[in-house]
């Protein structure tokens, strides 16, 4: 049984050719002329790509800062024997051993966790719970570090973390629809530019396979190819 479309969304699919793909300028015009929801949308990039998961060279995974931030507010634990500086440089929770209890009851109240090197010793046990949310600190993604201050203003700031899927697809919040056309080309150009540079050295296929631009309410816009054929 087919599903059945919101008016909104047969609106925005009547707006444009949504078979032919689309220079960025171009792409991101459209999308701020669909009707928009009666919430602040997230604007998202899905890839797919020609790499196999499965295959542990050719795994796709690293951060990016987003030169107008993401739109969102990043709540940011830290797991520190320092909370006091930890707090002052702007995580919303930190600590270390009462933190790692409160996790442990089920609290997840957070978007990102960071840990210091000599924390995460311990932090490693939480691997089972904060593992499968993609919580877990990690050096690869910049939430192990010793450089508190600088991890807390990275993430704060709207960097956002990328990692391929078992599909081979990757989804980044690139912004919201009440950011401007150009805050959101800057930040999507951004975006192509790191999964680009991404690229494992062992992958030699056809890397970036079709990328698609879209807001959590609104049809997916193709991107032309020429906007990431370089990689």
């Amino acid at each position: 049984m087919p599903v059945k479309q919101s008016k909104r969304y047969r609106s925005a699919v009547s707006a444009a050719d949504l078979t032919k793909e689309y220079p960025l300028k171009e792409a991101v015009e459209i999308l701020t002329k669909f009707p928009k929801a009666k919430f602040d949308e997230t604007i998202e990039l899905s890839f797919r790509l020609g790499v196999d998961p499965a295959q542990g060279d050719q795994m796709v995974r690293g951060t990016t800062p987003l030169p107008n931030g993401s739109g969102k507010k990043v709540r940011v634990v830290v797991f520190t024997d320092d909370p006091a500086k930890a707090l002052a440089a702007g995580a919303d929770t930190a600590g270390l051993a009462d933190v790692m209890a409160k996790i442990n009851e089920g609290w997840l109240d957070f978007d990102v966790a960071i840990a210091t090197t000599e924390a995460m010793k311990q932090v490693r046990t939480l691997a089972r719970v904060l593992g499968p949310k993609g919580l877990m600190p990690n050096p690869k993604s910049g939430t192990v570090t010793d450089d508190v201050a600088a991890g807390i203003k990275a993430v704060k700031a709207g960097r956002v973390e990328f990692k391929v899927d078992k599909t081979a697809n990757i989804g980044v919040g690139v912004g919201k629809r009440s950011f401007t056309a150009d805050q959101i080309s800057e930040n999507v150009s951004a975006v192509l530019d790191a999964i680009g540079k991404a690229k494992p050295a062992a992958f030699k296929g056809h890397y970036i396979k079709s990328v698609t631009l879209s807001s959590s309410m609104s049809p997916g816009i193709k991107l032309a190819t020429s906007e990431y054929n370089k990689f």
